[in-house]
């Protein structure tokens, strides 16, 4: 899978450009897309009985009629980062070394049946440069399962090292930073975008993508809460996870699909509210339950077209030479 947004079976999207390669706004484009959160997956839970509650959610996303479901973070497996885990043979259980594999390959082969596409997360091992490289992954699968594209977590949160804390959040000891960049990729009628938990919250995920043109970002999480001693900031954990797709949706008028793995996940509370988001910033749907459960709405890929004419036509407002410290400087630094 190249690291760029190079895509393959663009059928749908080939139907709504003109001849210089340009969205035809003038043409309906609707995708109905299904969000399904899930509710905590055991450690000792397997994966195909984790495959066969993805593809319940997917025979209910097809019966209302969806083109497209999403999937949340690390949807094969519990969110094993809470924990401290030393050897390397267990920690690489928790993770894919291809994908689809035999466990995964149901799931393809119910949606090339029902005929829609996916975005899942998941945990990847992949061997690069002759090293062992491990990566919080996510994919997009197309309608004939078909992956088309491919996205890596970049902004992980959390530490390396074990914390003296009620609990742990370790995904800098488990995963690289991604090291595809945010590409984004020609499917479904549309330019869809993918992303991860954490990157949700910086505003940069969704500008990146923005400036390429997205329509529709994809946004699974595993959001724990209760870590530490920031008990005010837990408890607006929801709005906040609300608050920040919504603002990424609305500055770069594009939907956003935000799906949990929520509920108490081996004694580890997750946010849930999964939601789906139009470029107007509100919410059109969300989830009511910490359960498996799937909401649907019908997005038009052209509902952002007016707000990138004008409140955010970049190429007349932008002003990128005043922006150089965003990419010249990480952390703050108060000038003298």
């Amino acid at each position: 899978m190249p690291p760029v947004g190079i895509i393959l079976g663009q059928e749908n999207f080939d139907n709504a450009v003109n001849e210089t390669g340009e969205i035809e706004v003038g043409m309906a484009r609707f995708i109905k897309v299904a969000a399904a959160q899930m509710a905590p997956i055991a450690r000792n839970e397997t994966r195909p009985a984790v495959v066969r509650r993805l593809i319940q959610m997917m025979r209910e996303a097809k019966e209302w009629g969806c083109d497209l479901v999403v999937y949340p973070e690390l949807a094969l497996t519990t969110f094993f980062p809470r924990w401290l885990i030393e050897d390397d043979a267990e920690i690489d259980l928790f993770y894919e070394s291809e994908m689809p594999n035999r466990d995964v390959q149901p799931l393809f082969d119910e949606a090339k049946k029902l005929g829609i596409g996916f975005y899942i997360g998941y945990a990847e091992i992949a061997i690069e440069g002759g090293q062992k490289h491990r990566y919080n992954t996510t994919i997009l699968v197309d309608q004939n399962a078909e992956i088309i594209g491919k996205y890596r977590k970049i902004h992980l949160p959390g530490h390396a090292e074990e914390q003296d804390s009620a609990g742990q959040h370790l995904e800098k000891k488990y995963f690289e930073v991604g090291n595809y960049g945010f590409p984004v990729f020609k499917a479904f009628g549309g330019v869809m975008g993918m992303a991860i938990c954490n990157d949700r919250r910086w505003p940069e995920t969704y500008r990146v993508m923005g400036l390429q043109g997205v329509e529709m970002v994809m946004v699974g999480y595993n959001t724990p809460v209760g870590l530490d001693e920031y008990f005010e900031q837990d408890v607006l954990s929801s709005f906040h996870n609300h608050l920040s797709m919504q603002a990424g949706a609305h500055q770069n008028a594009t939907w956003v699909i935000g799906v949990a793995k929520c509920g108490i996940e081996e004694g580890s509370g997750m946010i849930g509210q999964s939601c789906i988001i139009a470029p107007s910033g509100e919410i059109v749907s969300m989830c009511s339950t910490l359960e498996d459960e799937v909401i649907v709405h019908k997005c038009d890929l052209d509902a952002g077209q007016p707000y990138k004419d004008d409140l955010f036509n970049f190429a007349r407002h932008r002003r990128p030479e005043h922006y150089g410290l965003i990419v010249e400087r990480a952390g703050v630094q108060i000038d003298k």
